[in-house]
């Protein structure tokens, strides 16, 4: 799914008016008729009262036409106007007209000086206060509107955004953003969404779709992409009847030292459970009987000395290569690693110990294979790498100029990981607060390194290994809980997650009537 920016979505607003001979007035009833809609479906006529806080803009309009709806259906219905600027949109007039001709009960109009209205927590506020086009510092008094929204502890229903929230920048007072319950988004998510610093302010979002025009969407390229399954089926390669372990690749990992030979093997787990033919580990001698004992799939080449890694030597041919997992990051294991970089052709997969190599001696960042490269940081390994950020767009921006100067792929792992390449994101859409826990990164730098022998492209085989570790987790997080959940879980769910890509919705049961 396409994550369109602020500019695209007024864009594809204006081309769809004049595509389909409409008004803009008439996009926003559409629009307002589906929030409708979806409330409607769900209260089914209940006198909970609903109180609509409608701005000035064309976010105000939408709740206007909201409001309307509510009322003409029934419902018990407060509307209120936030009169926070003297200009008003047309199509926020052309509405209030509307409303104003629909009802004796005309919406009581928010000065600064206005009392805060009685809500109770059992209540239900519609946010439609400010849309995305807020570019000005919320009034005092209206953030204390905000404040009194969440003191009444009533449920939250924003419309397209949280009040106060923009789509491209993270607030400097986050007081004056209301804390939605849920969002209705129109047409596509935001990126706001799914950033640690503004993901906060909307429990759950949801995507109504108003009718932009088909071609725009399809058409128009965005920088930002949400992956969910729809996304990463049609990567899905299958495998042929006649197909054999030489089919899907050999990958070799490159890591381990003495007390941290455990994370080869996760690595080693993930590479092999996504689908690789076969796996080699290199690893210090200290490695071979625990992976020898403790996994047999694996096949182990050691170094020569009993701890760490000085000298990387290998005489199998591989498809591509991991490095880092519990390497450590010892001058001679340093000194191995710019030599291996020098030489290596292969694509390459680096996380952990080989990203702390890498941001302490900048000057190996020349070797990596030009687009041929993954990095997995965790949040303080990208730090790093790409220095301290002011906030989550100025990471996401420097994590952008880094790959795109490095020609290399960047996963920022977190709650939603992020794939950059270069100037585009991928923003995954699974995994849960169970995968924050030791070795996990492992297993997906192991699932990457699976799917590059088998043939992905590079950024195939990280979007879909993305996709591929947080669904294993959300498939099993369910009877393990988040606390007791562990790495190898991870591995032990890759099955269900691929088996899970073919797995068709469940239809409702419709009962039959019983014969008279």
């Amino acid at each position: 799914m396409k994550i369109f920016s602020k500019e695209q979505i007024y864009q594809g607003d204006a081309l769809t008016a004049k595509k389909q001979n409409i008004t803009s007035t008439e996009l926003m009833e559409r629009a307002g008729t589906q929030i409708f809609n979806w409330i409607h479906m769900r209260m089914q006529g209940a006198q909970v009262p609903i109180h609509v806080f409608c701005g000035i803009g064309n976010n105000g309009g939408d709740g206007l036409v909201v409001a309307r709806h509510l009322i003409t259906h029934g419902y018990n219905v407060k509307t209120y106007i936030v009169n926070y600027s003297t200009t008003r949109s047309k199509d926020f007039l052309n509405n209030y007209d509307r409303i104003k001709n629909t009802t004796k009960d005309w919406p009581i109009l928010l000065n600064e000086d206005s009392e805060l209205p009685a809500i109770d927590a059992r209540d239900i506020i519609v946010d439609a206060v400010f849309g995305i086009g807020l570019n000005r510092p919320v009034a005092s008094w209206v953030v204390n509107l905000f404040n009194h929204f969440r003191v009444t502890k009533a449920f939250v229903l924003s419309i397209d955004i949280p009040s106060g929230l923009m789509t491209d920048a993270v607030p400097t007072n986050e007081e004056a953003v209301v804390n939605a319950g849920y969002t209705l988004s129109f047409q596509s998510p935001k990126l706001v969404f799914f950033l640690p610093q503004t993901a906060k302010f909307t429990v759950q979002w949801e995507v109504l779709d108003i009718g932009i025009d088909p071609e725009f969407l399809y058409t128009t390229p965005t920088e930002v992409d949400l992956i969910g399954k729809n996304e990463v089926l049609p990567i899905y390669k299958p495998r042929e009847k006649f197909s054999h372990k030489g089919t899907f690749g050999h990958g070799l990992i490159i890591g381990g030292s003495y007390g941290k030979i455990g994370a080869v093997n996760l690595a080693g787990r993930g590479a092999l459970g996504v689908g690789a033919g076969k796996v080699t580990a290199f690893t210090p001698k200290c490695g071979y009987i625990p992976l020898q004992s403790a996994f047999p799939e694996l096949m182990l080449i050691t170094d020569k000395d009993e701890e760490k890694l000085t000298k990387i030597e290998f005489d199998v041919d591989v498809n591509a290569i991991a490095f880092g997992v519990g390497a450590g990051t010892d001058q001679k294991t340093v000194s191995a690693f710019e030599a291996f970089l020098k030489s290596n052709t292969k694509p390459l997969v680096i996380d952990a110990d080989g990203l702390n190599i890498l941001a302490e001696h900048n000057n190996l960042l020349e070797f990596l294979p030009k687009r041929q490269t993954v990095l997995t940081p965790h949040p303080k390994e990208l730090e790093r790498l790409i220095g301290t950020w002011k906030d989550d767009f100025d990471k996401l921006d420097k994590a952008k100029a880094f790959s795109k100067k490095h020609q290399c792929i960047i996963v920022i792992k977190g709650a939603n990981t992020i794939t950059v390449a270069e100037d585009k994101l991928y923003v995954n859409v699974t995994g849960n607060p169970g995968l924050a826990t030791a070795g996990t990164g492992d297993v997906l730098t192991g699932m990457i390194l699976g799917l590059l022998t088998q043939g992905y492209d590079l950024l195939s085989a990280t979007i879909f290994a993305v996709y591929l570790h947080g669904k294993a987790a959300d498939l099993l997080v369910e009877e393990l809980g988040y606390q007791s959940f562990i790495a190898t879980h991870v591995v032990e769910g890759i099955p269900l997650a691929y088996l899970d890509l073919f797995k068709q919705p469940e239809q409702p049961q419709v009962e039959e009537e019983e014969e008279n």
